[in-house]
């Protein structure tokens, strides 16, 4: 479904975001990026879809070499890629409505959105999506109006909107409380295995890439250190990805929060 070939990212500076990336991703399994801040995992999300563009290395959607692609042709194989946000990236001053229907901009053309004049598939679609995350009630309001997880679900369903076959979700639970968090990652997982959808999900909080994804992947200095499932993720495997902590704390918060859920 989605394959990095020895994919690099070095930056003007000579920093090495991405050395040599291999990963392969089958059809609808969820994983998680883990790993410290500045491991290279937005930029490798980034990287998947060319808001940053690779040093060198190959991003296979299918069997379409996204890197070798034009503007044109790759704006063609964004519309396979759903995109969420850790800052939400809503027009603020638009409705729900307006917000979620932004991502019909690659299928409809420029003045059709701008006139905002929608087909009425797309419109209910629209709230068939928001109806699914709770927000049909909403959507009217104007993003500004929103909490921070009503925003997160407001983004999630402008990317589904687009039909997407991938999604890439940076750091979505950044911003929000932990019960928000795990109700933002519940739904993400819940909408993939409806879909048949692949998801990467670049993640800072530990416990709850091992609670909701069926996989996860360690970076460290822009490598991947572990491949493997959330139960693999042992205090070795922590120290080796982010360094000496009592790992085992958070191993034991991960099996108390799942009695509890």
């Amino acid at each position: 479904m989605l394959r990095l070939e020895k994919l690099v990212k070095t930056y003007k500076t000579g920093d090495q975001a991405l050395k040599a990336v291999d990963l392969n991703v089958p059809e609808g399994q969820v994983l998680a990026l883990i790993g410290p801040s500045g491991a290279g995992k937005s930029t490798l999300i980034r990287c998947i879809n060319r808001l940053v563009e690779p040093t060198s290395g190959s991003v296979f959607l299918g069997d379409v070499d996204l890197t070798r692609l034009s503007m044109s042709a790759l704006r063609r194989q964004r519309r396979r890629m759903g995109m969420i946000f850790q800052e939400y990236a809503l027009v603020e001053r638009l409705t729900v409505m307006e917000n979620v229907l932004s991502g019909r901009l690659g299928y409809v053309g420029f003045w059709r959105s701008f006139l905002r004049k929608y087909p009425q598939s797309d419109v209910d679609e629209a709230f068939r999506l928001l109806d699914r995350v709770g927000l049909a009630h909403m959507a009217d309001k104007r993003a500004d109006e929103l909490s921070g997880g009503q925003r997160q679900r407001v983004g999630i369903c402008r990317a589904l909107i687009q039909d997407p076959a991938l999604l890439l979700v940076d750091e979505p639970t950044a911003s929000l409380d932990p019960k928000t968090s795990r109700q933002i990652m519940r739904l993400i997982c819940e909408l993939c295995k409806e879909r048949g959808l692949a998801a990467i999900i670049n993640i800072h909080d530990v416990a709850l890439a091992q609670m909701f994804v069926q996989r996860v992947i360690g970076l460290r200095f822009g490598a991947v250190e572990f491949d493997g499932l959330p139960e693999g993720l042992t205090p070795e495997v922590l120290t080796t990805i982010y360094g000496e902590e009592d790992w085992e704390a958070t191993i034991e918060k991960v099996d108390e929060d799942e009695a509890l859920a």
